[in-house]
């Protein structure tokens, strides 16, 4: 390649072409050819007249200048011109091609691949041997220098690895085989640092020139923090804060993004952006998720797997039950009521819950328990016991030698009716900003009228987690071995406070139930109870989800140490516990001194032959433009070039690209459609129910629907779409005369409306006469004569057998066009052949899109019915309509499938019966 300053040619010599523009200029210079003079005397008669069109007796100069520039574009142009091109160094001798293949990697796999391959192809040509090292650390042999292109093949089957990228421990046996002379190295880094890469760096800068390509693309990864309460950590090159989404099966057992976190406050952390990431959602949404993924990632180190460290806790609770009838009085109710929504409860005898490996146990005011010493190793082992005060801990009188308490306590509480007393009820201070309840607002009206007193000791502040107005403590917490005990001072029932009648205490309680580790034997590094560790589910470089074949069990220690080659991102089990082995975390930026770094800006080069052919085409038209206004006069000159302009210029859009992007889509799609009735509450309803249906369509059939679009009768064409929910409002003003025309071409065309007047409740009957509204908006339409929707309808059969249509309201009745008088039931025919097409409208009151709604989250929108039977009623409201959307694109498909049985059996019968 020739390089002219910025400017590189990849065929100079196609310039040797511009040696003849001189010769062209003299060439050009004498056309026409110079007139031969022949005297005529006649020409005497035309003395002193004016030619008015004069015509040149030689090209004019400016004319000439933009042929010569057209000729000299053109060849530039294919001389390959390039603005600032890469250009290798040029070497004879071995090539050497380092490869980072950990997931850090991934995001521009095929980019590298494409380097490597345009490398190697050149190294080919030359005839220089070539040897790729892979650094996934896999194959830790001598590098195998062979012809260039031998090695194509395994480039392109390669791929990222789902832990991070590993050298060779030696970098001199890797390299024993490697030919004689300068060896070139090109790095195709992930930007990260790794062990043994600087003393690879500085074997390879020994041995020759090193090159690095560095990524392309900032590197983010996602790990999971460690600390008592489950959170995410990104880190990431630059400062974006991408979300993240918790991914997990939907109610139906799709897997989706079920939630979107948003990432904190950014820090620096050596050139690094750190930003913490909360796991702030329902338990039972939180349970549900298999993973969390940063938004437009593709990397092992942007998925982290979700394991027993984020999902719910089992908690065990222990106290004496009342007697009948008093129950409501129990700290266990007021226990049980503050932590079953977030927790898995266990109740009984503290022997007994002890056997069922509970996260978290909680005492009611208990003392003296004969299971001490197997709850006291239960807590050395990661155990969080939480106890609660009340009048028997208050009178015991060897409550100084009581164990597992975070702090001494004095005997006899502290009471506002006893000796001690202390006046009026206290309230809560706020609580220590690095606190487990660091955040949640401290209520006014929260009072404590009694508690245990702990005696004085100079560590009493930092046990302390909550404490009262006048600073005496309210929770008390320590740490024995890798557990903790927590102590509240007051009962858990309001003997002692309204605390546990306010809504703080239920979030205080799921505060602390999230500190407790996963299980009383869990430790990160040291688990010693589980010796194996096998893999269930891994991930491939890219974050996808792949099988765990040909791995074997890891042990412990291993595991502990992170990913790699034997032991990929994934979760791991022993026995009935699960752990997540994660790929992504924090990570050091790479430095390369002493080698060449490739900017990434000015690795492709920028191909000018375009613009150049271009500048051709536009000489050469005003090359014609000059050519019509000299041979054809000023006037038709002008004209013609005008003319030359106009052909040149971009013709109009097509009509079709002017139809609204909405309803093309709805065509492609097959999207759903509803009319916008401009009440804001109904649409967000309508929207939501088809959405809803959309997605039970995706889930249970082929059909794949689009996003629903709202319809806008009086201006939208209604020619592309195929189903038109319309619910009916008493408010809604009636479409214009055209809109009533394109509708009845929509119902002639084949297209369905389903009327919803949404009355079930109210009307009771549901009948197309029982809404005026419906009258009034449905009077222009050419609507055939209906009926109820008979049993044995094509509509109950077309995907789910159903006997009746239910909503958000059941029991009306569904009206359809009627059959025709001729469509009798047939003798060994299950079904009538009823409405051979599709009933142009539909008709009810049972408010189907709210039975069909869901709301962001993929959770039902609107309440119905109570308990199970309300369950089954939305899952009856799904399959209507499922059947309603395969009866619109079926037709009566289904009614003549269902046929087929009862005429081949009336066939046979027939066969037998014949002579």
């Amino acid at each position: 390649m020739l390089l002219l300053g910025p400017l590189g040619f990849a065929a100079p010599w196609l310039l040797g072409a511009l040696i003849a523009l001189p010769v062209l200029w003299v060439i050009l210079r004498a056309m026409p050819p110079a007139p031969r003079r022949v005297i005529f005397p006649g020409v005497a008669l035309l003395a002193g007249l004016v030619d008015r069109a004069p015509i040149a007796s030689r090209t004019p100069w400016w004319l000439l200048l933009i042929r010569l520039a057209a000729v000299a574009a053109a060849i530039l142009a294919f001389a390959g011109p390039v603005w600032r091109p890469v250009v290798q160094p040029a070497a004879d001798g071995p090539l050497l091609i380092v490869m980072d293949a950990g997931f850090a990697a991934a995001p521009d796999w095929a980019a590298r691949q494409t380097r490597v391959e345009t490398a190697l192809t050149d190294a080919a040509a030359a005839g220089r041997p070539a040897a790729l090292l892979m650094a996934d650390g896999r194959g830790q042999g001598a590098l195998a220098f062979q012809p260039a292109d031998a090695l194509l093949s395994g480039l392109r089957a390669a791929q990222p690895q789902p832990w991070s990228t590993r050298l060779p421990d030696d970098p001199g046996a890797a390299l024993a085989d490697a030919p004689e002379g300068s060896l070139s190295t090109l790095w195709i880094a992930d930007g990260t640092d790794h062990p043994n890469r600087a003393a690879w760096l500085a074997a390879l800068a020994d041995r020759g020139p090193v090159t690095v390509v560095p990524p392309a693309r900032p590197l983010r990864t996602l790990a999971l923090a460690s600390g008592d309460t489950p959170s995410l950590t990104l880190t990431s090159v630059d400062d974006a804060a991408p979300a993240i989404q918790a991914i997990g099966p939907d109610p139906q057992g799709i897997e989706r993004a079920l939630a979107s976190l948003t990432p904190g406050d950014a820090t620096d952390a050596d050139g690094l952006t750190v930003r913490p990431v909360a796991i702030d959602l329902p338990p039972e949404l939180r349970n549900r998720i298999t993973r969390f993924q940063i938004e437009a990632e593709n990397h092992a180190g942007a998925v982290v797997l979700a394991d027993d460290r984020v999902r719910r806790r089992k908690v065990a609770l222990v106290g004496d039950p009342l007697a009948e009838g008093q129950q409501l009085l129990a700290q266990t109710h007021y226990l049980r009521q503050a932590l079953a929504p977030t927790t898995d409860l266990v109740e009984g005898a503290l022997g007994d819950v002890l056997d069922t490996a509970p996260d978290v146990i909680v005492l009611a005011d208990q003392v003296q328990l004969a299971e001490t010493l197997d709850l006291t190793q239960w807590v050395a082992e990661g155990g969080l016991l939480i106890r609660f005060a009340g009048p028997r801990m208050a009178g015991y009188d060897r409550l100084a030698e009581e164990p597992l308490l975070p702090v001494a306590l004095r005997q006899g509480g502290r009471d506002i009716g006893g000796a001690l007393s202390w006046g009026d009820p206290r309230g809560l201070a706020p609580f220590p900003d690095d606190g487990p309840f660091a955040g949640l607002p401290v209520p006014d009206d929260v009072s404590v009228r009694a508690q245990l007193m702990a005696q004085p000791a100079p560590d009493l502040a930092g046990r302390t987690i909550a404490s009262l107005s006048d600073n005496t403590p309210l929770i008390t917490r320590d740490r024995l071995g890798q557990g903790q005990v927590v102590l509240v001072h007051v009962t858990a029932n309001a003997e002692w406070s309204n605390l546990p009648l306010s809504g703080l205490f239920p979030q205080m309680m799921e505060r602390l139930v999230a500190t407790a580790r996963l299980s009383p034997s869990e430790a990160a590094t040291e688990d010693l109870t589980q010796t194996f560790w096998t893999p269930e589910a891994v991930l491939d470089g890219f974050g996808r989800p792949a099988e765990a074949q040909g791995l074997t069990p890891v042990p412990a220690a291993d595991l502990a140490q992170g990913t790699g080659p034997d032991r990929p991102a994934g979760i791991y089990a022993a026995g009935e516990r699960r752990r997540a082995l994660n790929a992504g975390g924090p990570f050091v930026r790479a430095t390369w001194p002493g080698a060449t770094v490739e900017a990434v800006a000015a690795t492709p080069g920028r191909d000018l032959k375009g613009a150049l052919l271009a500048a051709v085409a536009l000489l050469l038209a005003l090359d014609a433009i000059g050519s019509a206004w000299l041979g054809r006069g000023r006037r038709r000159g002008a004209m013609a070039a005008v003319a030359l302009v106009l052909a040149m210029l971009p013709g109009p859009r097509a009509q079709a690209q002017d139809l609204d992007p909405d309803l093309m889509r709805a065509a492609a799609d097959v999207a759903l459609a509803y009319v916008v009735t401009g009440d804001a509450r109904i649409d967000q309803a309508s929207e939501q129910g088809l959405t809803g249906l959309s997605q039970a369509l995706r889930s249970r059939t082929s059909v794949e629907p689009g996003q629903p679009i709202g319809i806008d009768l009086d201006q939208d064409d209604l020619s592309l779409l195929t189903f038109l929910y319309w619910p009916i409002t008493d408010a809604q003003p009636a479409p214009a005369p055209q809109a009533y025309l394109r509708l009845n071409a929509f119902l002639r065309s084949g297209g369905m409306i389903l009327f919803d007047t949404r009355d079930g409740d109210i009307a009771g009957v549901g009948g197309p006469d029982m809404s005026q509204a419906l009258r009034h908006l449905a009077a222009p339409l050419d609507i055939p004569p209906l009926a109820p929707i008979p049993d044995d309808h094509v509509l109950t059969r077309t995907f789910y057998l159903l006997d009746d249509f239910p909503g958000r309201w059941q029991g009306n009745p569904v009206w359809a066009e009627a059959p025709t008088v001729s469509s009798q039931a047939e003798a060994g025919v299950p079904f009538r052949q009823l409405n051979d097409g599709v009933s142009p409208v539909i008709i009810g009151g049972n408010s189907w899109a709210e039975a069909w709604a869901v709301n962001a989250d993929g959770y039902a929108a609107y309440p119905i019915g109570q308990g199970w039977e309300g369950d089954r009623q939305r899952e009856m409201a799904a399959r209507f309509g499922v059947n309603l959307v395969m009866y619109v694109l079926t037709g009566n498909y289904k009614s003549d499938q269902v046929h087929v049985p009862a005429l081949l059996d009336r066939l046979r019968t027939e066969e037998i019966l014949a002579p």
